[in-house]
């Protein structure tokens, strides 16, 4: 049996790949591996790695790698340990290939390591720019460190290909996360209202605010102009979802404990929502507001207005759903009442998510078979447009 190993340090990123870990596990071809890391085993960030062991998957290795900062000397030194922890791990471990999806710099190390090792790497979401963060670098050396690769759209397919990867390894899969939308029964909004113990408004807003890692010390400027924003709207009630352990994530988890200390009656935080009741909590609510990729891929799928501040995914694809807006208290104020009203609305609510349809890990997983059932040579060629 060939062993494939999934590395996860993110609880949007296992939400992202379960349905590609529960085909795995379900092959009688395969082995499935699983490699935690990073916020998963943080208790601040809710050691969600135990979501994963209550979907019936073992963990094969736990790798400890963050440390209590998230300051840029805190989180180059957790990339460090994460090298030490991820080599030692595939020594073990020895698979037949890694699945890593996405561009955190957790999965950057997972990467380095495994070409170290000379393990193949099947990556998900290459191509993609995000020009506000350094995960676009990250991402891009992730695809040069890759042998397949699987693209969201044609459009990312062709610029891993610009990057000198060889066409027919590289595969237009579409968004897997939209899978997960097609495939969950979704918790309608009164087992959505039980299981969050919130209670919606007419109105209501999923917010998540990721730090901009490319702009100096902006983080809290900028989440504190939208918390000025959300103050005009005194009907709207608001779900928050906590920021990642990139630089200056804390503080922005700090504003919103205290946002929701002083709105009690309209507003609620998770440190992780899990992928139900996340996407329940998208179908439910009338827009999506802040920086996070999710606003872009997955809420088209809901024809929902996303109001998308700053520039932290600026680069990416975006569908008609999609209302872009300065970091600036006014602006964002602005997005909002665009993005509530009735003739935005209708204007987006028959149109087309770019990121495809779904049926996404069936795809993947019939041409990691096919290339796992031959000889894999190392990249040797660049390869020249």
């Amino acid at each position: 049996m060939k062993k494939i190993c999934v590395i996860t340090g993110t609880r949007a990123e296992y939400g992202l790949l379960k349905p590609l870990i529960k085909r795995i596990n379900e092959d009688e071809e395969l082995e499935l591996q699983l490699i935690a890391t990073g916020m998963h085993l943080s208790p601040e960030f809710g050691l969600t790695y135990k979501e994963i062991e209550l979907d019936g998957f073992t963990i094969d290795e736990k790798i400890e790698m963050l440390l209590s900062s998230d300051t840029p000397i805190g989180i180059s030194k957790s990339m460090g340990l994460a090298v030490i922890g991820f080599a030692d791990a595939y020594e073990r471990l020895s698979p037949d290939m890694i699945v890593v999806l996405g561009d955190r710099y957790e999965i950057f190390a997972a990467a380095s390591a495994a070409t170290v090792a000379r393990i193949p790497i099947a990556h998900l979401h290459g191509g993609e720019t995000t020009e506000g963060v350094l995960d676009e670098a990250f991402r891009h050396s992730i695809t040069k460190m890759s042998y397949l690769h699987f693209a969201s759209t044609e459009e990312y397919r062709k610029r891993m290909i610009q990057l000198g990867e060889s066409p027919d390894r590289v595969f237009c899969v579409g968004a897997i996360g939209i899978e997960n939308i097609k495939r969950l029964k979704l918790l309608d909004k009164n087992q959505l209202e039980e299981d969050l113990k919130f209670e919606f408004g007419d109105r209501n807003a999923l917010v998540t605010f990721h730090p901009v890692t490319l702009e100096e010390s902006t983080s809290k400027e900028q989440f504190q102009e939208l918390l000025n924003a959300l103050d005009r709207f005194i009907d709207l009630k608001i779900i928050f979802t906590k920021s990642n352990s990139d630089t200056d994530g804390r503080i922005i988890n700090s504003m919103i404990d205290k946002y929701v200390e002083k709105n009690k009656n309209r507003a609620v935080s998770f440190t992780s929502m899990g992928q139900l009741r996340y996407l329940s909590a998208m179908r439910n609510v009338d827009l999506v507001i802040g920086n996070s990729s999710s606003g872009i891929i997955e809420a088209p799928s809901f024809n929902i207005p996303t109001i998308n501040i700053g520039d932290r995914q600026k680069g990416r694809l975006q569908g008609e759903t999609v209302i872009n807006c300065k970091p600036l208290g006014i602006e964002i104020y602005e997005a909002i009442e665009l993005g509530l009203s009735d003739s935005f609305k209708e204007n987006i609510k028959n149109s087309e998510n770019p990121y495809g349809n779904g049926r996404v890990t069936e795809k993947i997983l019939s041409i990691l078979k096919a290339f796992l059932d031959r000889e894999i040579e190392l990249k040797k060629i660049f390869y020249d447009l």
